[in-house]
């Protein structure tokens, strides 16, 4: 066995030695040949991925160009639009400032012309027969606007009483109520000296009680003048045309609220005046229904009978036009049947002809 393997080598390295000896052999021109082509055919086939290279390079550059070229102008599109509705916003904006900035000069203008009416108001206020008349124009107002203007069945302005004073403004209301004055007073400067700033305490409560006593001495005026037992009603109103003052005598001074209650005097601002009297014109109304109710409800029985008989005379005459109706519906029955005899009559004739023709044809 081992004599085989070094046989086996043996013959190996003889058939190395001959390749060896045949590589040799080779002509070296060949290989020169072969190695030009080769170094040919790679230069070129290096030519050729140049070339390709060049020619995808450019193309991708172009595409890409093309592709930001697109988006620049899209998004300088955008950018224009954008600035263009900024710009419209900015201007809509800059004009909706001007016309505020106008509106605030017209409002600073009416604020300046109600200052010097504020002004001339409290110049008018300053006297107590301005204020007298303010107050009376200021009740003829509400009076005019709950009843309407120079109603003098409901009231009256400047009434005079049997005792020779004249009320400002007197409504017949109905019983058990009664005819009501009503006398506009007008206690502001007490009200303004109570109401001054950088005072102690203590002179607070003198001037409180200074605005007080004004107030029941208004009170007790109309008490004493215009509540007449047979004449006016047992209550009299007191009207306060400020609503401020009306609102401080029953928010920090109940006593007064009292005071006049004992009085039989009721204070009442414009706005509790007007609820008063438009409910002193909602019972004038209800009253004046109640007088004619026995009126509507004859004229209603009264109505109810004429409609029974003209229920009657249309069931009547209902009757009628059903029996025409029914006699119209024979008449058409009875038409319909005279008109199919009429065209049966016409075939039968019709029919008698053409035998006629017929047979005599036959006969010639």
């Amino acid at each position: 066995m081992e004599i085989l393997i070094i046989v086996l080598l043996v013959v190996l390295i003889l058939l190395v030695v001959y390749a060896i000896s045949k590589i040799k052999r080779v002509d070296e021109s060949d290989i020169t040949l072969k190695l030009s082509k080769i170094e040919t055919d790679i230069v070129k086939e290096i030519g050729d991925f140049k070339l390709d290279f060049s020619r995808v390079l450019t193309n991708d550059f172009n595409e890409m160009n093309d592709r930001i070229e697109s988006r620049l102008n899209k998004i300088d599109n955008r950018v224009n639009e954008r600035l263009d509705q900024n710009f419209d916003k900015t201007n809509k904006t800059f004009q909706s400032v001007l016309e505020r900035l106008a509106r605030i000069d017209e409002a600073q203008k009416k604020i300046d012309s109600l200052s010097n009416d504020i002004v001339s108001l409290q110049t008018v206020l300053t006297d107590k027969k301005s204020r007298g008349i303010f107050g009376e124009v200021n009740l003829n107002q509400i009076l005019s606007s709950v009843f309407g203007e120079k109603n003098d069945k409901i009231y009256k302005i400047q009434h005079s009483l049997s005792s020779g004073v004249i009320v400002d403004a007197i409504v017949f209301a109905p019983s058990p109520l009664g005819n009501v004055c009503i006398d506009s007073k007008f206690p502001l400067e007490n009200y303004r000296y109570m109401l001054e700033r950088g005072v102690s305490d203590e002179e607070r409560k003198k001037r409180e009680k200074l605005f007080e006593l004004d107030v029941k001495k208004h009170i007790d005026a109309i008490s004493n003048k215009y509540i007449i037992n047979g004449e006016t009603s047992m209550q009299a109103i007191m009207f306060l045309p400020a609503e401020a003052i009306f609102a401080e005598i029953n928010a920090y001074h109940s006593s007064l609220i009292n005071y006049a209650y004992e009085k039989q005097v009721y204070i009442a601002s414009p706005t509790t005046l007007m609820s008063l009297l438009t409910i002193i014109q909602a019972i004038l109304v209800g009253m004046e229904r109640d007088k004619y109710a026995n009126v509507i409800h004859t004229e209603l029985n009264k109505l109810g009978e004429e409609f029974m008989r003209y229920k009657d005379r249309w069931d009547k005459l209902s009757s009628h036009i059903e029996t025409v109706s029914k006699d119209v519906r024979d008449i058409h029955i009875t038409t319909d049947k005279i008109t199919k005899r009429f065209d049966s009559i016409s075939n039968v004739n019709i029919q008698n002809k053409v035998e006629t023709d017929t047979r005599e044809l036959v006969g010639e």
